[in-house]
C-alpha cells in the first residue's frame, strides 16, 4: 500500500525509508505484528483497538507528555496489554511478572549477546 501525502501527515517525526515510514526498534514491528494478528483471528475489532489506542493516546496528551514521534508504539504496546488483560488473555500481574523478568535477563546478559530468558520463569 502506497502512503499518500495526507497519510504521510500521521507520521510526523517517525523515521522514513523514503516516503514510507519504518519502525525504529524491531520491538514496535512485532507489537504491531501482534496487534494485526490478534485482530485477524477475531480477539478483538479494529473498531475496538483504534478505541483503546485513541484514549490512551488522548490519556497521554492531557498529561502533557512530550510526543517527539517516538512514542507512537509505546501506546500501542500500552493499548495492547490493556486489550489482552481485558480480554482475559493475560492477567496484568503476568504482564508485570514478565517484564520483570526480561529486565532481568537484558541487565545479567554481556554486551552483544542475545538475551535469553527461559519459558515458565
Amino acid at each position: 500500500m502506497k502512503l499518500t501525502a495526507p497519510d504521510l501527515d500521521l507520521f510526523v517525526g517517525m523515521p522514513r525509508d523514503g516516503s514510507d515510514p519504518v519502525f525504529r526498534e524491531p520491538w514496535e514491528a512485532q507489537v504491531f505484528a501482534m496487534v494485526v494478528c490478534l485482530n485477524e483471528t477475531g480477539i478483538f475489532t479494529w473498531l475496538e483497538w483504534t478505541e483503546r489506542l485513541s484514549r490512551v493516546i488522548q490519556r497521554s496528551q492531557a498529561a502533557g507528555e512530550s510526543d517527539f514521534g517516538d512514542t507512537y508504539y509505546r501506546h500501542w504496546l500500552t493499548a495492547f496489554e490493556a486489550l489482552i488483560a481485558e480480554k482475559g488473555l493475560s492477567p496484568p500481574s503476568d504482564l508485570e511478572a514478565r517484564k520483570r523478568e526480561w529486565r532481568q535477563a537484558y541487565l545479567a546478559t554481556p554486551h552483544g549477546e542475545p538475551v535469553e530468558l527461559r519459558s515458565g520463569n
